[in-house]
């Protein structure tokens, strides 16, 4: 039925982004031992830096990131990729 192909892409969705997170934030340079040189998190917080003066903002987008790629994602981070991930997955059952 319907409703069960519905339930079924937003587990997949929301698992699927809760699992591919930490891939994806190592993928574009946010590692455990830093942000890689030549990566596109290392010209994110170029830009962030030139934007503040040469410093990246605590709580900035760039510090988020810099820090679930160290530490992994927190509770409440796990719950925000989660949602977003079934809010896509049921997006695209409705397609």
């Amino acid at each position: 039925s319907c409703v069960s192909v519905t339930v079924v892409a937003v587990a997949a969705g929301a698992g699927g982004a809760v699992l591919s997170a930490p891939l994806v934030l190592g993928a574009v340079g946010f590692t455990s031992a830093g942000i890689a040189a030549g990566s596109y998190a290392a010209s994110m917080m170029s830009a962030a830096a030139v934007a503040n003066g040469g410093g990246v903002a605590a709580g900035s987008a760039v510090a988020v990131l810099q820090s679930a790629g160290m530490a992994g994602l927190g509770t409440a981070a796990t719950a925000a990729v989660g949602s977003i991930g079934g809010a896509v997955g049921a997006l695209v059952a409705l397609i």
